[in-house]
Parts: structure tokens; sequence; C-alpha cells
């Protein structure tokens, strides 16, 4: 069992085999892997934290449960693991996942395999709105490659000698909009995003693959089909998610008690519904309203 699957404590173990490219938007981060790399504000503008490239290689496990921020990661060459709606999945090359705020993010490579992926780490304040939202995939395919250039090219840029702010400007805008084009697809069947709509309503209601697909007029097994394809998820881990975005805010902006926020959110457990938010958020709900006052504060 490997460290992450033990404890949800922040874990960085990137090895000495792996090789890191990255860019920051400001050099108040000085960790050991981030310190030196080229600064540049622009990234600020877009809520960017830091981009880079990684060529990952065993040991790597990296856990992070303090995250504010959208994290974007789109794989080029290899395969990895990333913890994602409350398990381990795949990101092979040609593929990207999207995590959303509040949420644990943790990494891993396994043993005798590398993993080679571009990232884009937002850092988003109370108030602002996420590059995540309720209808973002959580995987699906992605090229790459585009992203990847856009990367090296800002980096490049920085460590020239010659900068230029419009070149950097440009790089920076291309980033932002490769991860921004996956985080909202084309609504490819009105009828899937009109049911979701209507269970956001009542996420409290006893909903069922039949009962949410009963809404949009079609079969389980179609409207599951049209969610895998749509949000990289199935309906029912699409509406745990749904269930953990809401109990999220609202243990962060009310006062409510653990047990009614739980209730509020279809759990008449408050035991399970602390067990399901652990799962999926990587931290337990007293302790993620903790962290949303410290952040507010």
């Amino acid at each position: 069992m490997s460290s992450i699957q033990q404890s949800l404590s922040d874990i960085h173990i990137l090895g000495d085999e792996t090789e890191v490219l990255v860019v920051r938007a400001a050099n108040s981060d000085d960790r050991d892997w981030l310190r030196g790399s080229p600064t540049t504000p622009l990234l600020a503008q877009f809520n960017i934290l830091h981009v880079g490239i990684m060529l990952a290689r065993p040991p790597f496990e990296v856990v992070r449960t303090d995250q504010s921020g959208t994290f974007f990661l789109a794989c080029f060459e290899g395969s990895g693991s990333i913890l994602s709606d409350g398990g381990w999945k795949a990101v092979p090359a040609g593929a990207a996942c999207l995590l959303p705020p509040h949420s644990v993010n943790a990494l891993k490579v396994g043993k005798n395999k590398e993993w080679s992926f571009a990232w884009v780490r937002y850092v988003e304040p109370p108030g602002s709105v996420p590059v995540a939202t309720a209808n973002s995939p959580a995987r699906g395919d992605f090229d790459p490659n585009p992203l990847q250039q856009a990367v090296r090219g800002l980096h490049a840029e920085l460590v020239s000698g010659v900068e230029s702010a419009a070149l950097q400007h440009h790089w920076v805008e291309l980033i932002h909009g490769y991860v921004a084009r996956f985080a909202t697809p084309l609504h490819a069947d009105e009828r899937v995003w009109n049911a979701w709509e209507f269970v956001g309503e009542d996420l409290g209601a006893d909903w069922s693959l039949d009962s949410i697909a009963a809404v949009s007029a079609l079969s389980g097994e179609h409207f599951r089909r049209l969610c895998l394809k749509a949000l990289g998820r199935s309906p029912m881990q699409h509406l745990t998610y749904l269930r953990m975005r809401r109990a999220a805010e609202l243990l962060t902006t009310t006062n409510d008690k653990v047990e009614t926020i739980a209730r509020a959110v279809g759990y008449e457990n408050p035991f399970a519904f602390s067990n399901r938010f652990l799962k999926w958020v990587g931290v337990r709900p007293s302790e993620h309203r903790l962290e949303g006052q410290r952040w507010n504060s």
C-alpha cells in the first residue's frame, strides 16, 4: 500500500530522476522544486499560480490537501494515476484530468514507469468563478501538444534575456485558453444538461440513475452513456460530485451544523456523509470548514 493510500497528509516525493520545467506567477512560493524557476505576473491575470512540464519517474508521489484552485493535467507520454472522484484514475497519453478547487490533489507513477505531462495550477480566491464548474469534465481526451508547446514557449521567452511582455501575454493566453476550452465543452445534448440543472435544485432528494434519466425522458443506460462521454464520469458519480461541491460551499459560507448540511445534500447519516466527503475532498467536513475560515480571514 502506497503512502498516499495510507494517509492524505501532504506528501512530496519527486525522486532524483524526475525532470521539471516550471513558470511561476511570483517568487513567493520557494519550495525546493520551484525555487529558481522564472516568474511572470501575467499568469496572475488568469488566477494561475504556476504552469509546468514534468517527466515523472519513480519514486514519485505527490499529495496536496490545501488546494484553493482548479488543477489541470494533460499527459503526452507514458501513464500515471491521479486521485479523482474518490478513487485512482489512469491518465494516459492523449488524456487530461481536471480537478475542482478544494479537492485533494494526488499523483503517482507505477514502478518502472514514466509519465510526461503538462499542468496548470490555479489559485481562485473566494468570490471568483473557478475554471472547473459543475458541468466540467473530470477526465477526457485532449491533445496535449499545443499546451506543452505554449508552456515551453513561455519558459523560453522568460529565460531568453530579451523578454517581451507582448509575447509573454500571448503564451499565457494560449495556456489558459486550452484549459478553459477543455473545462467548457460543447453541450452535445441539452437534455442531459437540463436534467442536471433540475437535479442541482434538489440535491437532497433520493436520486437514482433511472429517476435522473427520467427527467430527460431517456433510458438509464442511454443517459449513462451520454454522461460518460460528456463528463468523464457516470451519472451517480456526477451526483456525488455535485453533492460534495454543494456541501463544501455550505461548510465555508454558512454556520449550519454538519448534520444539517449532510441532509441538505442527500445524506441522512452524518457519519456516512463525513466518510464520503473525506473520500472525495480529502479532508473531513470539519477540517474543510476550518480551512475555509483560515482562507477567508
